[in-house]
């Protein structure tokens, strides 16, 4: 076992890395005053920045949750990392090497695991990226091609290729060092009949997944062969650094912008990242493999920073499977404080195909082209009934009415309560805009009494789905009025 972190070196560490630099990988911080800086705390859920970075004392503090420290500290929270972890991350990033003080420099095999498993992939995502340009690989390069998609575009975003044997890389990292428990854990590799270790993928096209720090944590494998009877997309199965719920495609590169531009854009797949970035609009990031849900909206609103002027702008086919990713998306709107919108690809194109067939400004075009979320929900939801009947125009006004309400900003409420009534024909436009004030009124009501119904501690005592069975309302119409969201969802 290695021996304890030399102090001065631990020293070293917290002095070389400013906390600033640190936590602005997380999420945005701005300009707090007295040489501070603030943003929307990573730990829990807030509306309005409670976190703040001192960068003179090399500290952070949450007056929310109380969550503070120094920069090792944040490190160890937010990745789940034990002191030694996040002292050797730390120490990488600066460029140290850190003296242990029993049985001097520790070896690679005695690092921390996550480390360990974050060093696998960077090693196998350069493997990938050399093997690329080989024989085999000339389909990979085709399959780029034909998606408009050259050496460079590849190169920036770090794909590469598996070769088609059974333990290319698996030999490659045993020769660096790793071991064959490593090897499973990482999800790099798998068990085969045998009982030995072979390689996960083989004889695909390989996207490296990356967290907000930058550091490859999975991968994202497309079959290329008739021959490959496995999925079209295989992606890392869940492991101790890759949980697919908890990253997005791209942040790593789209973040910045993100939050510069207090917008973000969601498309469905690798290629459709890739596409958007090469036309500009590179703020446009993609799931993994699963629908987009909290985990992934609380990572992107610690870079829009909940302002009021921010925007998510989802991408979609026109199809059905399209519009219902689309409305399943509104489903939670509630959950962002940044107006949400859609743009609905033509034709049943993806962005990759739009770029391919009528070039960047196409896409481009596209993102500002976009319709806001709610009223492409309401419009779906009013198709479904007979407006040329009074019961038909009834029923759609039950339907759609609760949708304007919950819209956070109230002009654009009392505005879209107008538009409803002039989609659904009714005349008495002053009817509809009532209706929509008096569920919004409901709404803000239940909130209140949501409120009573939460102890002194500050402990729910009740979970949102019996509030609102109790309250006869929605449960995303609760979910602004309690403190604590995670317990709840």
């Amino acid at each position: 076992m290695a021996g304890r972190i030399n102090d001065d070196d631990v020293k070293a560490v917290r002095d070389a890395v400013p906390i600033d630099a640190v936590v602005s990988e997380y999420l945005q911080l701005r300009n707090a005053g007295g040489g501070n800086l603030k943003g929307l705390c990573p730990f829990h859920d807030e509306k309005s920045p409670s976190f703040q970075v001192s960068p003179s004392k090399g500290l952070y503090y949450c007056f929310g949750c109380q969550a503070g420290g120094d920069t090792l500290d944040f490190v160890m929270k937010i990745d789940h990392l034990s002191f030694s972890e996040a002292v050797e991350r730390l120490a990488g990033t600066a460029g140290i090497t850190l003296r242990y003080e029993e049985g001097g420099y520790t070896p690679n095999s005695q690092r921390g695991e996550r480390i360990r498993l974050v060093e696998a992939h960077k090693i196998a995502a350069q493997f990938y990226i050399e093997q690329l340009d080989g024989p085999e690989a000339e389909i990979g390069r085709t399959f780029l091609a034909e998606r408009g998609f050259d050496q460079n575009a590849a190169q920036h975003f770090g794909v590469g290729y598996s070769p088609a044997g059974w333990d290319h890389l698996t030999r490659y990292l045993r020769g660096k060092g790793f071991s064959d428990k490593e090897l499973i854990l990482s999800g790099l590799a798998q068990d085969s009949r045998s009982g030995k270790p072979i390689d996960r993928f083989r004889g695909r096209l390989m996207w490296p997944i990356r967290d907000i720090t930058g550091e490859v944590v999975g991968f994202g494998a497309r079959k290329l062969r008739e021959d490959d009877n496995g999925p079209k997309y295989l992606n890392t199965p869940e492991t101790a650094i890759y949980k697919k719920s908890q990253v997005l495609y791209g942040i790593d590169l789209a973040k910045k912008e993100i939050a510069r531009t207090s917008r973000a854009v969601v498309v469905e797949g690798y290629t459709d990242v890739m596409a958007c970035h090469l036309a500009g609009v590179t703020t446009a990031i993609a799931t993994c493999g699963t629908a987009f849900g909290s985990d992934h909206i609380k990572i992107l609103r610690r870079l829009l920073m909940d302002n009021a002027t921010a925007e998510v702008i989802f991408t979609f086919d026109g199809d059905a499977a399209g519009q219902k990713a689309a409305l399943r998306a509104f489903e939670d709107d509630q959950k962002f404080a940044a107006e949400t919108s859609i743009a609905i690809t033509p034709g049943g194109m993806d962005p990759c195909e739009l770029r391919l067939a009528e070039g960047d400004s196409a896409v481009e075009s596209l993102v500002e082209t976009r319709t806001p979320l709610f009223e492409f929900a309401i419009r779906q939801m009013v198709k479904r009934h007979n407006l040329d009947t009074p019961a038909g125009r009834a029923a759609a006004l039950d339907e759609a009415a609760p949708i304007v309400a919950n819209i956070k900003n109230i002009a654009i409420q009392h505005e879209s309560a107008v538009q409803l009534a002039g989609i659904l024909g009714i005349l008495d436009t002053q009817f509809v805009v009532r209706r929509v004030a008096q569920l919004a009124r409901w709404a803000r009501e239940r909130g209140a009494a949501a409120l009573r119904l939460i102890d002194a501690d500050g402990v729910e005592a009740l979970t949102m789905r019996k509030l609102a069975t109790a309250l006869d309302a929605n449960p995303m119409s609760l979910y602004h009025h309690v403190p604590n969201k995670d317990a709840l969802l």
